[in-house]
């Protein structure tokens, strides 16, 4: 699929399985740090809207205003962290990369790249809409245990 042209109505026809939107405060913005710090890929970026891509996983971003006739925006809390208890996991992505980059786009190192007795490398990085993205890449020799 063509996600730079894809018209709105073929693009929801054919989202399939489970979806991801994020609701954030200035959709160019978040674009631009996720780009920078995961290299994700963003599509039709505007003010109200992205179609980003992180490897074959597809994801939405949407300003508040497009879901001012959605029950779910008065849920949100005027003051950040918006995002709290949503950690979204990028598990083809090195945590010591993306934290270097980070701080540079808005931010926050909540854990440094730490080993994990579950076989990961990881941290958790706050975005400014407070959603804690979490780079990480097996241990060495992981897979092998």
């Amino acid at each position: 699929m063509d996600y730079d042209t894809v018209s709105a109505d073929a693009f929801g026809a054919s989202l399939r399985g489970m979806g991801v939107n994020l609701l954030v405060r200035d959709v160019q913005l978040h674009c631009s740090m996720l780009s920078a710090v995961f290299d994700m890929t963003a599509h039709q970026i505007s003010a109200d809207f992205a179609i980003l891509r992180y490897g074959t996983a597809v994801f939405q971003l949407h300003a508040d205003g497009t879901y001012s006739a959605n029950p779910y925006l008065g849920l949100l809390p005027e003051n950040p962290p918006r995002g709290a208890g949503a950690e979204l996991r990028l598990y083809d992505t090195d945590p010591d990369v993306a934290a270097a980059r980070a701080e540079d786009h808005g931010m926050t190192i909540l854990q440094p790249p730490t080993d994990k007795p579950h076989g990961l490398r990881e941290c958790y990085l706050l975005c400014p809409d407070g959603y804690a993205w979490v780079p990480s890449r097996p241990l060495d020799g992981a897979a092998t245990r």
